[in-house]
């Protein structure tokens, strides 16, 4: 008999750092119900056709799939998002951003811009945070765009929006109070790429040059002509990359650069405000 407790005691998925957790995730899923199901009814068995995505679920894990991806749902900040393989996986680190953002500014009206955004994860916490704030994120890839929308329209958050953009290209004259981004910033050649989750991410929202600092130098350059004065740019980075990413922010003339740190100690995020001269 395939009761709920066996097939979480037999599903086999030796990679996975946390396989106990994916195999309760996929088996809910599978039956449709909260996972708190599984530990309520430990003896109930599935019927054969939610036994079948189960199988089909653990063999995508086997071969490395995120989890997210298979569901198609990943949690945000306080918000459950849908995700797809064209879009990088919301993550943990990644609240840092909101934290900051929600710290530095006050709740009055005010423009704001996701650069790169993704599922939208970063725009849509701050715009569930903030209702006097108006969030506008871009993306350069099409089917993003697309998801973000979708789960602004689930999350009915109509002080937020989403536009087709490479970075600043269609927001000439826009300026804002706060520009935000979690871009591209792995070397070429980091080992990482190969291992894990990355391997089913875009590598387009994951690269960015030798050193994985080019789209971060093509942010802060270009964020000066759409910050208001007094405006701040917030960038997360690499574990090990704060110290450049805040040399880069001093250079292009950015006052008040300083760095967070993540919940693992990392300086994870660097920021500065604009001011004109």
């Amino acid at each position: 008999m395939a009761t709920i407790e066996s097939l979480l005691n037999t599903a086999d998925l030796p990679d996975s750092p946390t396989p106990r957790l994916d195999a309760e995730l996929l088996l809910a899923a599978a039956l449709g119900k909260p996972r708190s199901y599984l530990r309520t009814w430990p003896e109930r068995e599935p019927d054969a056709e939610q036994l079948a995505r189960f199988q089909a679920s653990l063999l995508r894990r086997r071969s490395g799939e995120p989890v997210a991806y298979i569901l198609g749902h990943q949690g945000f900040w306080s918000l459950d998002l849908e995700v797809a393989s064209h879009t990088l996986i919301p993550r943990p680190d990644t609240e840092l951003l909101v934290e900051s953002a929600l710290e530095l500014l006050p709740a009055t009206p005010l423009a704001v811009l996701d650069l790169g955004t993704g599922s939208g994860a970063i725009a849509l916490a701050l715009a569930s945070e903030r209702p006097a704030w108006r969030v506008t994120g871009v993306d350069r890839v099409a089917e993003a765009v697309a998801l973000a929308e979708r789960n602004r329209q689930r999350l009915k958050l109509d002080n937020a929006e989403f536009l087709h953009s490479h970075w600043f290209s269609a927001l000439a004259g826009r300026r804002y109070g706060l520009i935000l981004s979690n871009p591209p910033y792995i070397r070429a050649d980091d080992h990482h790429l190969d291992q894990g989750d990355l391997r089913f991410e875009p590598s387009s929202a994951l690269v960015s040059g030798a050193d994985g600092l080019d789209d971060i130098r093509v942010i802060i350059q270009a964020a000066l002509a759409h910050l208001q004065p007094g405006g701040w740019l917030l960038l997360e980075h690499g574990f090990d990359q704060a110290e450049a990413v805040r040399a880069l922010l001093k250079a292009a003339g950015f006052a008040e650069v300083d760095s967070r740190r993540d919940l693992a100690g990392h300086q994870r995020i660097s920021l500065g405000r604009f001011h004109h001269e």
